[in-house]
């Protein structure tokens, strides 16, 4: 059965003695069948840890990441939290991931009051089949096989990522679907209803959905211009830093739109630009990554 559970757990965290800074939690990395675990779920992790620590009201409106080192997936990572400032309209965070001993994920997060002001919102693209129009992943990927997919990565794409995802022109996963453009979009939804999250209130949650949710597609159109699907042999990407700015508040229970475009590619780096959307046209969040892209 396909479930959201594995982002909630990703995000549940637990109390811990601070050893370096003055919070600190610890969570564990989730399930996939690479050899390290997901970026996004340390994005995830570190915005709840962030969030946890500010209590005055403030909303977490940008993060930004360095992907250190690689985690290894089912074991904890510890998030140490610094109290950088308290304002009466901002405040910012430093959070640290640990594992065996060593700093693997550095953050800063940035919160804000909120006040009163002009409103501008990006264009919502009108002009793309609805998501029920779209072969789900799972639909896509029965019955297709090649390259470097097995098995077990065949059903995490299918159904392993908490979230359906729909792509538009065509996924990336054998092959590359469509046209070789520099951008694609990705309709998102989660297979069920988000369940709670200890610390968190539904909102946070569903900002670190966001979060979560993001790493998996933001290099696909640096991909796709490349003719590179995640099965070519020889492919190995890494998230090397990651950047995300949330503007306006919205639910993550129904579908939202991902568009995104790749920026630049060059020396075994690409750079991917996306925007969150919901389907009544409110622009929620934006997301900058950078990842190395290593084809032989």
């Amino acid at each position: 059965m396909t479930t959201s559970a594995i982002f909630t757990e990703a995000v549940t965290l637990e109390k811990a003695e601070a050893e370096h800074f003055d919070l600190a939690f610890t969570a564990v990395t989730q399930p996939c069948p690479w050899p390290k675990a997901y970026g996004g779920d340390l994005v995830a992790a570190a915005a709840a840890a962030a969030m946890r620590s500010v209590t005055d009201g403030k909303t977490m409106h940008s993060m930004h990441s360095y992907f250190l080192r690689p985690a290894d997936i089912g074991a904890q990572v510890r998030y140490e939290v610094e109290l950088l400032r308290d304002g009466r309209g901002y405040s910012t965070r430093q959070v640290r991931g640990y594992q065996n001993g060593k700093p693997l994920y550095v953050c800063l997060a940035n919160f804000a009051a909120g006040e009163a002001g002009g409103t501008y919102a990006a264009e919502f693209t009108d002009d793309l089949p609805a998501p029920e129009e779209l072969p789900s992943s799972a639909d896509y990927l029965q019955g297709r096989d090649g390259g470097t997919m097995t098995g077990e990565s065949k059903a995490y794409w299918a159904g392993g990522r908490s979230f359906d995802m729909r792509h538009v022109p065509g996924p990336v996963y054998l092959a590359v679907e469509g046209a070789k453009v520099p951008h694609q979009a990705v309709w998102i939804k989660p297979f069920d209803p988000l369940r709670p999250v200890d610390g968190l209130t539904d909102a946070q949650r569903d900002l670190a959905a966001l979060a979560y949710v993001c790493d998996y597609t933001i290099l696909e159109p640096v991909l796709r211009v490349l003719d590179l699907p995640w099965a070519q042999p020889g492919l190995v990407t890494a998230s090397l830093d990651h950047a995300m700015w949330f503007h306006r508040p919205g639910r993550v229970d129904d579908w939202l739109l991902y568009v995104q475009e790749a920026v630049a590619a060059d020396s075994g780096r690409g750079l991917g630009h996306g925007r969150f959307f919901t389907r009544d046209h409110r622009h929620l969040a934006t997301v900058a990554q950078e990842g190395m892209i290593r084809a032989s």
